[in-house]
């Protein structure tokens, strides 16, 4: 079982080892750590930001972001987004980002959203069936990106 609570400045060093090793599959740049913690107390004063983690052994082995957006359509009901699901390669299999992605659905209904919106770019068959066991309908739009 794991822990499963916001981020702390605490866990930027494992926050950072976690994005860059076990999210992306392209080199990122090594920004300094400083950042890293200054973004997440950022995020911490937020109250529609919410970067989850699942600790194990004191350590960050999972982690999504759930962003809750104000809205003026839909009875002025705010809408969800979650982003950067990761679970180091280690700790795969356990349904620990299944976990997170629990707690990220919980807290968009607490705060009345009408839907939560997920996008990947994995093509990886394992992954699309992950996000339709929880829930998520890979039909139900279709989205768009623009990388600036």
């Amino acid at each position: 079982m794991i822990e499963i609570r916001k981020a702390t400045i605490t866990d930027a060093e494992d926050l950072k080892d976690l994005y860059l090793k076990h999210l992306t599959k392209t080199p990122q740049e090594t920004q300094d750590i400083q950042v890293w913690k200054d973004m997440i107390a950022a995020f911490e004063q937020d109250p529609n930001y919410h970067l989850l983690v699942g600790i194990k052994n004191q350590h960050v082995v999972s982690s999504v972001t759930l962003i809750i957006i104000k809205n003026l359509t839909h009875h002025n009901r705010p809408y969800a987004l979650i982003e950067n699901v990761v679970t180091h390669n280690a700790h795969r299999g356990h349904h620990y980002a299944s976990m997170l992605i629990d707690q990220a659905v919980s807290i968009a209904k607490e705060a009345d959203c009408y839907k939560i919106m997920l996008m990947t770019g994995s093509k990886e068959e394992s992954t699309l069936n992950f996000y339709k066991n929880c829930g998520f309908d890979p039909n139900a739009k279709k989205a768009f990106l623009k990388k600036l």
